[in-house]
């Protein structure tokens, strides 16, 4: 994609009436691409478990929890502020990929500068080599954020997903080889590294943008606020995020870490599988949407009634075979992980449906009041945390669940208040999705536990089977129990429409 025309005009145009089969359409091909990502994922977590040792996890989640925060000093707001503006031009995105490029070469070197400062925090010198070895990850990151952004802007998001996938492989192919050969937690390391620096490869092949040198340009300064109202949001949402990995790496050690980190991983896998890749497609759709808030307003509650249906059942079904699902993709040694993604199951449904109230605060080009609630949420969770930490890594577990529970309702009230999005609106959406899991949940749990050859195998067949009876038994007692409460199949009519409309091919005219 040629992004700007010769007099430096952004070129991707999408008309209104369009716009909701694009948006639908995107979302179909991101879910697609995450749903790929998530079995190359799976297939690292099923091999590395059994190459590498949970201490090995924990090393790089140490380095990786700090390093992350700066990678993103570009990827998280100025992607938004690309994305959302009214009208780019080649100067404006020539500032900003100068601007944010200096400042990852700036951080890249800090970073490595602190790697003894970590170490002695820790008390683990491995952590030095790791921390100039992750280094490199923060320039690459930096150098494709524009590239992404304005694909991300045409909507081309088929090029972008593609683009996630081939640099997902990447890593993978790259960490299994290297722990197979013994370099233990160093394939990590290179893993890390080999996935940013594809996919900055990646970016400038598909969005044929060369910047121009850096010049005063109006507007420079309003997107730059906003990338960094919204990278201020990421700061207090990074730092709720990671603070419960902060504090058991601190207070227990590598090795109970790498097992709650892993835990941790296939907990909100499915929410970075859904909710990520969606807010990209929602923000760019909802700031198309600016003079209709009604119109606005119908499309979020409509996301959250899809995403309940979704989530709840996901996080129900995966509540009931946590503990067999670890023992069978991990192998020996890790059950305490199973342990934990136990206790973190009853929150994968809420923290879909939290992750939504970003979307409504980026459309309105309103980060100041995202990044005020992060606020809020960050004190929640630090008090949660700090509550479960003598517990260990299950009381921190349970802190998490419980924080999802609480700020879900109040998170959506604060955003939707511009559009008139009240609590009964999102209530009125989800409830019966709740309801449906925990009665179908239950049941299910009932049903298994009495069937004694079932309940009681052993061995990895025995999870199979488990995993297998039970998932099988809950889609049947979920899907009866939402049709009941709804009175009606509307709500797998509504989501089977929107799977017609992201296979059916779009328009053929170019839009973009």
């Amino acid at each position: 994609m040629r992004p700007f025309d010769a007099d430096g005009t952004f070129r991707p145009r999408t008309e209104a009436d369009e716009l909701g089969r694009l948006a639908v359409r995107g979302a179909g091909v991101t879910v697609l691409a995450q749903v790929v990502a998530f079995f190359l994922q799976m297939i690292a977590t099923v091999v590395l478990a059994r190459l590498l040792a949970p201490a090995d996890f924990g090393l790089l989640t140490m380095v990786t929890t700090f390093s992350l925060l700066v990678m993103n000093v570009g990827l998280n707001g100025f992607t938004e502020a690309v994305v959302q503006r009214d009208r780019m031009t080649h100067a404006l995105a020539s500032n900003l990929f100068w601007i944010n490029t200096g400042l990852g070469l700036l951080l890249a070197g800090v970073f490595a500068g602190l790697g003894p400062l970590l170490a002695h925090f820790y008390g683990e010198p491995r952590v030095i080599g790791v921390a100039a070895g992750i280094a490199p990850t923060i320039v690459f990151t930096c150098l494709s954020v524009q590239h992404l952004a304005l694909l991300k802007r045409a909507m081309r998001f088929a090029q972008v997903s593609a683009n996630d996938v081939v640099a997902r492989a990447m890593s993978v192919g790259v960490s299994i080889v290297l722990a197979w050969m013994g370099w233990g937690h160093w394939a990590l390391v290179a893993g890390a590294v080999a996935l940013s620096g594809s996919t900055a490869v990646g970016a400038w092949t598909l969005c044929r943008w060369i910047p121009g040198p850096p010049r005063s340009t109006p507007g420079t300064g309003s997107m730059v606020t906003f990338a960094l109202h919204t990278y201020a949001r990421f700061v207090a949402g990074y730092c709720t995020g990671n603070l419960d990995k902060f504090l058991i790496g601190w207070r227990f050690g590598p090795a109970p870490l790498g097992l709650y980190r892993k835990a941790y991983d296939l907990f909100v896998m499915p929410s970075n599988q859904l909710s990520s890749p969606l807010t990209t497609v929602a923000v760019s759709a909802l700031s198309r949407l600016t003079g209709d808030p009604s119109r606005r307003g119908r499309y979020v509650v409509e996301a959250l009634s899809t995403l309940a249906f979704v989530g709840m059942g996901l996080g129900a079904a995966l509540t009931l075979v946590g503990s067999d699902l670890i023992a069978v993709l991990l192998g020996p040694g890790w059950e305490e992980a199973g342990r934990i993604f136990t206790i973190f199951g009853p929150g994968i449904g809420v923290m879909l449906l939290y992750g939504t109230h970003g979307w409504i605060h980026l459309s309105f080009g309103r980060p100041d009041r995202w990044v005020r609630w992060g606020l809020v949420e960050l004190a929640v969770a630090t008090a949660l945390f700090l509550a479960g930490l003598p517990w260990g890594p299950a009381g921190i577990a349970v802190a998490w669940v419980a924080s999802y529970w609480i700020l879900t309702i109040p998170a959506l009230w604060y955003a939707g208040r511009p559009a008139q999005l009240g609590p009964a609106a999102v209530v009125s959406a989800v409830w019966r999705y709740v309801v449906a899991s925990a009665i179908a949940g239950a049941a299910a749990a009932a049903v298994v536990d009495g069937l004694p050859a079932i309940a009681e195998a052993t061995g990895v067949m025995g999870g199979v089977v488990r995993i297998v009876v039970t998932s099988v038994m809950f889609g049947a007692l979920y899907l009866g129990a939402v049709i009941v409460l709804h009175r009606s199949c509307s709500p797998l009519a509504r989501v089977a429409g929107l799977l017609r409309v992201m296979v059916v091919t779009p328009p053929t005219r170019d839009l973009v």
